[in-house]
């Protein structure tokens, strides 16, 4: 990808040198540290407790539908599904991959030393903590039993659990977010390295650069949005709550219009992983670059103005309906166009089938079902006769864990060795790829039939009919679990028994895999000059064509 001045220098330490691992100055070096890689590891530990800590809480309300009349009371599991929910969502799917990878990697990928403003992005992991604390403070407490989506008048009114303490940590959190995507949106814009032109930046670069956009645009919505209720909840003045003057309707415009282009929040990060193990493990250029990268700041636009694909049922127009389905179609086609340009891409590639590439496999297979799926949901006809049921649940379980988080657990796979100097054990991390595959698909998967067959979503009792296909869903979130650890156990391990990383075991292209692994503190010695283009694999290109 690049022609750079020499970066490696020579292999003593000084300084300037030290590898950001280095530990030798104890945890306060961490805990107020400006380096933007330390400060990704704290993302990355305090994202996956709150992953384990939702995941215990999904663990917890499938043993719940085990049976038919159900295991729990009913407030019991709305207090566990509530707190999955906004813990997942919030604290999870957002910050995942902007927080951990992207910190970690947009300096290196665009050449320079760290992110426009270090010190904010330290201020954004506290903040993150902060709101995480509330939170945990709230689930600890009793709990909240509105859903993660908070909807009024029930929340801002009836409701008579901690829904002001978590309305509060996601609230803070928010700022997180903000204080992330701006520090991006800056970086790319005046930190690129000579030579980092818009059109040789690395597609996980656009990817997140379109999310920073969409952080900063959209999230203050959401913060004002909970404000409202709050408000309404402590001063009893009538926004949301129909008794004293307020419109319920209004709270769905506001939470929808963020929380879909939320999801995309979500998703395009993930995009950007894929397009880089394609690519790398394609041993291939991406075909279709300037479509694959535009397409994802058409979805950034797009999402802003689908929102109302959620509120089919809420009485709107049919004329305005009709509208928004159009809409929800046409953000369907920068996705596709992902897709395709993947496709394209590993047509007469030298794939291997390394760790990264197996689930970028599972990205793309399941990504695709949870887009297909969205489509039924943009007609109105079969949005209105599945809105309630768990073929939504299936759904957006397909897009977000098939395609989310396996996108961040196969990019966790393939930069842990730059990230830590060691390689995983590779056959262990492949079963782990099966496990989990496997695992997300029986347990989502008959929850497709069961909200096709009309089983209501966020009910603790169903049908006794439901229980078979409510018994796989409960087995296959078993094995989703074992999967998810077994990851977690083995890089761990990796930390001090893995062998040795060079700068680029994968044969990759790009500025992160031309310095050492890990990388030094300021990541280059002097300032690197591109000039190539992003993936430049035409050598092997010609072999294989």
């Amino acid at each position: 990808m690049a022609t750079i001045a020499p970066i490696h220098g020579t292999p003593e330490l000084s300084e300037r040198r030290v590898n950001y691992l280095n530990v030798e100055h104890g945890w306060k070096s961490w805990l107020f540290t400006t380096d933007h890689k330390r400060i990704a590891i704290l993302y990355l530990i305090s994202i996956t407790l709150m992953f384990f800590v939702g995941g215990l809480m999904a663990v917890l309300f499938r043993i719940n539908l085990l049976e038919p009349e159900g295991i729990f009371a009913p407030e019991t599991y709305n207090r566990l599904f509530s707190a999955h929910g906004i813990i997942m969502v919030f604290f999870f799917l957002v910050p995942s991959i902007p927080a951990t990878l992207a910190n970690f990697l947009i300096p290196i990928m665009v050449g320079a030393k760290d992110l426009a403003f270090p010190r904010v992005n330290l201020l954004s992991w506290y903040i993150y903590v902060v709101g995480a604390l509330l939170t945990l403070y709230a689930v600890i407490r009793g709990g909240v039993d509105t859903g993660w989506t908070f909807y009024a008048p029930y929340s801002s009114t009836y409701s008579n659990s901690y829904v002001l303490a978590a309305a509060f940590g996601v609230f803070t959190a928010g700022f997180s977010s903000i204080l992330t995507g701006l520090n991006f949106i800056v970086t790319v814009h005046k930190m690129r390295a000579p030579g980092m032109t818009w059109s040789r930046l690395p597609l996980f670069v656009w990817s997140n650069y379109a999310t920073g956009l969409i952080q900063v645009l959209g999230t203050p919505v959401l913060a004002i949005t909970l404000l409202l209720l709050a408000f309404e909840r402590i001063a009893h003045v009538g926004i949301f709550d129909p008794n004293i003057g307020g419109d319920p309707i209004l709270f769905q415009h506001l939470f929808w219009f963020y929380s879909h282009p939320a999801v995309y929040i979500m998703i395009l990060p993930g995009m950007g992983v894929i397009s880089e193990i394609v690519s790398c493990f394609s041993h291939k250029r991406v075909f279709g670059y300037n479509f694959v990268a535009f397409s994802s700041m058409a979805i950034a636009v797009l999402s802003f103005v689908v929102w109302g694909h959620h509120m089919f049922i809420t009485g709107e127009s049919m004329y305005t309906s009709l509208a928004f389905s159009f809409l929800s179609f046409m953000v369907a086609v920068p996705s596709a166009i992902k897709v395709f340009n993947w496709t394209a891409t590993m047509y007469k590639g030298s794939i291997s089938f390394d760790t990264p590439m197996l689930y970028a496999f599972g990205f793309i297979g399941l990504f695709t079902i949870g887009g297909l799926t969205g489509l039924y949901l943009a007609a109105l006809g079969t949005d209105v006769a599945t809105h309630g049921t768990y073929f939504i649940v299936a759904h957006f379980h397909y897009v977000m864990v098939g395609g989310m988080v396996m996108a961040f657990v196969g990019g966790l796979h393939f930069w842990w060795p730059k990230m830590t100097g060691r390689m995983y054990p590779e056959a262990w991390a492949k079963f782990a790829a099966l496990i989990i595959f496997l695992g997300f698909n029986l347990t989502f998967f008959p929850q497709f039939i069961l909200g096709y067959l009309g089983m209501p979503r966020r009910y603790h009792a169903y049908p006794p009919e439901f229980q078979a296909l409510n018994v796989l869903s409960s087995a296959g979130a078993s094995i989703l679990g074992v999967g998810y650890v077994i990851p977690m156990i083995y890089f761990l391990w990796s930390l001090k028994y893995g062998k040795r990383a060079g700068m680029n075991p994968y044969d990759a292209r790009g500025l992160e895999w031309t310095i050492p692994s890990p990388p030094t503190t300021f990541n280059f010695d002097t300032t690197p000059v591109v000039t190539q283009e992003a993936y430049d694999y035409g050598e092997l290109e010609e072999v294989v064509g």
